[in-house]
């Protein structure tokens, strides 16, 4: 992340309409005096302040402010959220954390108008539209999605049907037909009403939040209707072309973004697949080729983002498609208009409106719950991209001429045959420590995947806060942290979860993995499944039928590559950290022990009743976070191990590692790595042995 050398000091902001006031947090893109861009970060002072700024638009508003520099954290792990390249799509050239401001001015211009006669629009759908529909309201009409709550959007996702409350060349295009009818039936001449329509829809699109696909739609519609105009028609393919350079000439950052990439490359495929569009006259065969072809045209780009898509798009987008384009959007422009000139009679629209709609979501979600809809084989190299993008054109480009159909077939097939069995191919073993925050998570790979087992999943310890401070939507480690990363490796199915002891910190976004990835069974330790932490978790494992097993000392996991035995708690009776679960993991040439947040006591019997075996480790997952209650030094002299992973969260409010612990691993010459500082650490040990430690 770029630095704020002293020497350029931003002492002075103007905010954009890019912006978000989540909990006790503003965030957003805001312009500095020397007219560089940055994402800046508030912290609000109260309940009054937060009030204030929700009340207007910000868009415009000037402060002089005083900065700090944002600490340089590391990426959970290369799955994650990148916030470099967020800021790079967004033309922005670092992050400011503001601890001090003092408000300016409100700025006026063109731009900062049509940002407010937005705010505006919001708060007018805010206060006529029932609370269940607000959130469609403003996705469809303003392309907000902020009040989308986190289970549509993944319902959403699932179906793959997101596009359809992304503004874009539909919602354009009707805009567009029903301005230009109301103006022809009004008795404008047609030459006034195209000069009308290009005056107007760069207006509507700066309404609409001004995404690429927004802007993708209006500049080629824009084009074409000036080259009516001027006698000269343009064709479409040379618009859509003249559309590119443009915004690649205006703001080059934007190829990053990917809303950009996915708007163009669909739009660039119906465009040329006009031959196959036009091979039938059946609606229902033309929509399932509208679906096919801008599916086959993104997917490539969709695995290396997201790593996985909706295979039941195909059949969702030929219901929901027709459905939102010709039922839902022109419902919701009507009755945004009734709202200004008869909102007495959006009231009675809304009586029969809302439940059907309320009707419709429930039915989403539960076609979202359905299993088998998603294909994750794993994130791809750029090279096997690419390949992928050379047989999608071969495919689409022989079914067009008819010929060499069934060589472009069977290459298809098997770059998509290819992805998916590719981490399968892999017959090393790696061992993942997850940088889950302040918490723990690993993930254990067997060679050529026969054998996925998690040890913790992470999780936040929750504080109670004023109602103000609180965010729309909590932050979940299993959601936002783990599943990413299991995604990004193409990982669907996991053998055995270990929940080693019933912290929050351990096991509180295991929920989230249960809803996210198939898991066999669960191992707990004795006597902890009573804690009252752990209700939450009982309820998804009951409602998925999973089986739990409570495991002490001298159990074993089945595996062919390695012997599992749990060292620990050696009785059944629970009482906290040193009756963490203890998993040995160890073949003929690697030993590996993970203590969950075993302490003093515990790591006293462990070389009481296992000085035999543990020694000269190679891997050791250091106790309690590098707490000053563990790694005592009769421990560490024992085991020794060639590195030793500390799972703690980067600059954590209880400072682990300790010290003390820090100056004992060094005495004891145990070289160590930090989740919190060094990111996701990734143990592999190849077929002949050999052991690798790599880090981002």
């Amino acid at each position: 992340m770029p630095v704020l050398p002293s020497e350029q000091r931003v002492t002075e902001i103007t905010w954009t309409d890019t912006y978000r006031i989540n909990g006790s947090t503003m965030r957003g893109f805001a312009i500095s005096e020397n007219k560089d861009k940055w994402y800046v970060q508030l912290k609000l002072e109260s309940e009054q302040h937060k009030e204030a700024f929700q009340r207007h638009s910000l868009a415009g508003l000037t402060m002089n402010v005083v900065t700090e520099e944002t600490p340089n954290r590391p990426k959970a792990h290369k799955y994650a959220f990148d916030m470099e390249s967020y800021l790079k799509s967004n033309g922005s050239v670092g992050q400011l954390q503001i601890s001090q401001y003092e408000l300016l001015e409100q700025k006026s211009g063109f731009i900062t108008f049509m940002a407010g006669q937005r705010f505006k629009m919001k708060q007018h759908i805010q206060e006529h539209f029932p609370i269940s529909l607000q959130a469609e309201a403003e996705a469809l009409l303003i392309g907000s999605r902020e009040q989308m709550s986190t289970d549509m959007q993944t319902a959403y996702e699932t179906l793959g049907i997101t596009h359809l409350f992304a503004i874009s060349g539909l919602h354009v295009a009707l805009i567009v037909w029903l301005i230009y009818e109301m103006m022809i039936r009004l008795g404008v001449r047609r030459e006034t009403a195209n000069w009308l329509l290009i005056i107007t829809l760069p207006l509507y699109a700066l309404l609409a939040g001004g995404a690429p696909s927004v802007w993708r739609s209006v500049s080629v519609t824009e084009i074409v209707l000036i080259s009516m105009l001027l006698q000269r028609k343009i064709a479409i393919d040379d618009a859509f072309s003249l559309s590119i350079i443009g915004f690649v000439f205006l703001t080059p950052w934007i190829i990053f973004q990917i809303g950009f990439q996915l708007s163009y490359l669909a739009a660039f495929s119906l465009i040329f697949s006009s031959i196959l569009l036009k091979s039938s006259h059946y609606y229902l065969f033309q929509s399932f080729i509208i679906t096919a072809v801008c599916q086959l045209i993104v997917y490539p780009i969709l695995l290396y983002h997201f790593y996985e898509i909706s295979i039941s798009s195909f059949l969702a987008n030929l219901v929901f498609v027709p459905l939102f384009s010709f039922v839902i959007l022109p419902l919701n422009l009507l009755i945004l208009l009734l709202t200004f000139i008869l909102p007495s009679i959006t009231e009675v629209l809304f009586l029969f409106y809302e439940p059907v709609r309320g009707m419709l979501d429930i039915f989403i979600l539960k076609l979202g719950t359905l299993p088998y809809q998603m294909w994750n084989p794993a994130n791809p190299a750029v090279e096997i991209i690419l390949i992928a993008y050379l047989s999608v054109c071969f495919l689409l480009v022989s079914l067009e001429r008819k010929k060499s159909r069934f060589i472009s077939i069977i290459l298809f097939l098997f770059v998509i045959g290819f992805i998916q069995i590719s981490p399968y191919f892999d017959s090393s073993t790696r061992i993942s420590f997850v940088n889950v925050g302040q918490g723990d998570c690993i993930l254990i790979e067997m060679p050529f995947r026969k054998q996925i087992i998690m040890i913790d999943t992470g999780g936040l310890l929750r504080f109670d806060q004023e109602s103000w401070k609180q965010t729309n939507e909590p932050y979940e480690i299993g959601r936002q942290v783990v599943l990413p990363f299991l995604k990004g490796k193409g990982i669907n199915t996991i053998d055995t979860l270990i929940i080693t002891h019933a912290d929050a910190d351990h096991m509180e976004g295991a929920e989230e993995v249960l809803r996210g990835v198939v898991i066999k069974e669960i191992h707990i330790t004795p006597g902890s499944g009573e804690k009252e932490v752990m209700n939450d978790l009982w309820m998804e494992i009951e409602k998925r039928g999973i089986p739990v097993y409570e495991k002490k000392a001298g159990d074993i996991i089945v595996s062919d590559y390695f012997h599992f035995q749990y060292l620990y708690p050696m009785d059944e009776i629970y009482e906290g950290n040193n009756d963490s679960l203890v998993l040995s993991m160890r073949n003929n040439y690697f030993h590996g022990l993970f203590i969950g947040d075993l302490e003093e006591q515990g790591e006293l019997d462990l070389v009481e009743y296992y000085s035999h075996v543990l020694h000269q480790m190679d891997v050791l997952k250091v106790g309690h976070h590098g707490s000053k209650t563990s790694s005592i030094e009769q421990f560490l002299t024992l085991v020794q191990p060639d590195v030793a992973i500390i799972q703690a969260g980067f600059e954590n409010r209880y400072g682990h590692p300790h010290p003390e612990v820090v100056e004992r691993l060094r005495k004891l010459d145990i070289p160590y790595l930090q989740t919190g500082t060094n990111g996701t650490i990734e143990v592999k040990i190849n077929k002949s042995g050999d052991m690798s430690v790599m880090i981002p």
